[in-house]
């Protein structure tokens, strides 16, 4: 008798399949250990790769996480998911901050009460975990946080620019609410010692404040420098203002010895007056950060595009864009017929949005034919 055997190698070959699969999805079975001579944490690992976690990815960026003990992945994973997250969203977090897991529930949930009192949609505050994971779960300031949150609302800011500040910038929500209070202060003092109106100020700071966020985290003393090194280039109080809102907080950033060079390159290479030299900064204060290699070779790359001097002095700000970005527009307005050396730069400038809307334009002029009213009708003959 001949024994069908077709129906045992169908069943052998699902069972071999099933095991290969549960294989694939274990870790390796050697026991990774960090430089110390500290296994990994196996019940982390295990947890991790439940949840589709990237282990690789955490091993060759943040691998000390997987020695630290206790973790919490599950209740951090469940904590997540009772926010409305969901599994792929879940494994994006903890691969890009897996220190999420050493926080624990007690902390978890008391970041999130803390978050809910400036962003009270969950809906809202999951997309913000998503982006900056590790604004959300560092709980070791959580006094600071709660004291600076307090001061940022009684200003009366609105809810979504306090929420965009302790996502962006938890270093200045971290720290001690003092050190917020004096460099506010100092803002709000230079706005209406500029002549300010005293009504518009809570504006103009949300303005300041969600533009650069990290504003908060210099030393009032290098505003105070850095407006006096202007004054003295000859900048009036209401241009002072005018450039103290336009470089959105960046004044901060900058310094008097490299602002003196960085203007001194400038107007010896555009050949231009003083007062010429601070019309530009007004309308490009890029003239005051940028390095002077970044000038030359943003310079250098507009004149061999066919543009002159007084062309850049008419429309400074063209200097904001990389050459690159320059280049790329420049021949696409050609392909249009336009040519920068004979017309505007103004056509260059903007966002992409902005010049794809303008050079758009000058596509359709070109495609578009023109009416002729006194040319003949053609009719049937």
């Amino acid at each position: 008798m001949v024994c069908d055997c077709a129906p045992m190698l169908r069943l052998v070959t699902t069972l071999l399949c099933r095991h290969c699969q549960r294989i694939r999805r274990l870790p390796p079975l050697r026991a990774f250990s960090n430089p110390g001579g500290t296994a990994e944490n196996q019940v982390t690992v295990e947890a991790l790769y439940d949840l589709s976690v990237d282990i690789q990815k955490i091993r060759q960026l943040k691998g000390w996480v997987l020695h630290q003990s206790p973790a919490y992945v599950s209740e951090t994973a469940s904590l997540l998911r009772d926010m409305g997250a969901e599994g792929p969203m879940i494994a994006r977090v903890l691969e890009l901050y897996p220190e999420a897991v050493l926080c624990s529930p007690e902390q978890q949930q008391a970041q999130r009460e803390l978050w809910r009192s400036i962003c009270p949609r969950e809906r809202d505050l999951v997309g913000i975990i998503e982006k900056f994971p590790a604004s959300f779960f560092t709980s070791s300031h959580h006094a600071n946080q709660r004291a600076n949150i307090d001061f940022f609302q009684s200003l009366h800011l609105n809810k979504r620019i306090v929420t965009k500040l302790m996502a962006s910038a938890p270093q200045s929500f971290s720290c001690p609410v003092g050190q917020n209070k004096e460099m506010v202060c100092t803002l709000q003092q230079a706005y209406l010692e500029l002549g300010g109106d005293a009504a518009n100020m809570k504006i103009w700071l949300q303005k300041l404040l969600s533009q650069n966020p990290f504003v908060l985290l210099k030393p009032p003393e290098v505003l105070r420098d850095n407006l006096l090194f202007l004054r003295d280039r000859g900048f009036t109080t209401s241009e002072l203002l005018r450039l103290l809102s336009k470089l959105r907080g960046f004044v901060v950033e900058l310094n008097p010895d490299n602002m003196r060079h960085t203007l001194a390159y400038s107007q010896e290479t555009l050949c231009c007056s003083e007062a010429e030299l601070r019309d530009m900064v007004l309308n490009c204060p890029a003239l005051l950060y940028y390095p002077e290699v970044i000038l030359a070779e943003r310079f250098e790359g507009l004149l061999r595009a066919g543009v002159t001097m007084a062309q850049i002095t008419q429309t400074p700000t063209v200097l904001e864009l990389t050459t690159q970005i320059v280049s790329y527009r420049i021949q696409r307005l050609r392909s249009y017929g336009y040519d920068v050396r004979t017309g505007s730069l103004q056509v260059l400038n903007g966002t992409k949005k902005d010049f794809e809307m303008s050079s758009g334009k000058l596509q359709l002029r070109r495609e578009r034919p023109l009416f002729n009213p006194v040319a003949p009708l053609k009719g049937d003959d």
